[in-house]
């Protein structure tokens, strides 16, 4: 399990991938993340801190994920990575967080300002169809509208390379995630444990007739595989609770 990397291109910033209590929520038909998750506090704590320990400043900027929403890490987890944006001098802090937290990321935000750190929330909408989102991915977004989730979110992730998309809708994600957030991460569905698998036919359909219009948009990531962040794992490598 890759934990820590530098992202040297687009957006340039230094990535940790945190271990929690694992996601709330849990529901959402394609994922697995939560099994990157542990029940015992200082267990997670104590990993937390080595992977941390290695945060250098680079950039002035630190994305810190957890396979779930920043809520859901322990609160010395959370005091230290202020600690550490602090003495690092890392002005710009990047969590993520599912929908339901909109009102801690919100409180979040303002107590990370008084400290001089922008926080920026990134949240996983995946589509704006909302009745694919909701039906389909059971995200547990509701009936949220892109102005509604922009309140509390600044970026959002989409998923591709499911059976149902188009290369119309897969556009029209990506083009109303730039019209109302200031950047879009595309990821493409990859081979995990969960019975909703990759389909192959969509995803040649965004890597030739998409993703070339997108390549050089400084404000779209495109992660083929899940691990082109540099952190993460497979499937198969996840050990699931502590």
């Amino acid at each position: 399990m890759e934990r820590y990397s530098i992202i040297n291109d687009k957006n340039p910033r230094e990535i940790v991938l945190l271990r929690g209590k694992g996601c709330i929520w849990r529901q959402c038909t394609f994922c697995d993340y939560h099994l990157d998750s542990g029940n015992s506090e200082e267990e997670n704590y104590r990993l937390n801190s080595e992977v941390l320990a290695k945060v250098k400043g680079m950039y002035g900027r630190l994305e810190a994920i957890n396979s779930g929403s920043f809520c859901e890490l322990d609160q010395k987890t959370l005091n230290l990575i202020t600690n550490i944006c602090i003495e690092k001098k890392i002005n710009t802090l990047h969590f993520e967080s599912h929908i339901i937290y909109k009102n801690q990321a919100v409180k979040a935000k303002k107590e990370l300002a008084e400290k001089g750190i922008r926080l920026i929330i990134k949240t996983g909408v995946e589509t704006f169809d909302k009745e694919y989102r909701e039906h389909i991915m059971k995200k547990g977004f509701g009936l949220a509208s892109p102005q509604e989730i922009a309140e509390y979110a600044n970026e959002v992730c989409l998923l591709f390379g499911l059976s149902g998309q188009t290369e119309q809708s897969m556009l029209s994600d990506i083009e109303t995630g730039l019209q109302y957030f200031d950047r879009v991460c595309v990821n493409i569905m990859n081979e995990n444990s969960t019975k909703i698998k990759p389909d192959s036919a969509v995803i040649n359909i965004f890597a030739e007739k998409i993703a070339p219009l997108y390549t050089d948009n400084d404000r779209v990531d495109i992660l083929m595989d899940n691990l082109d962040f540099g952190v993460g794992t497979k499937v198969q490598e996840v050990s699931g609770n502590v």
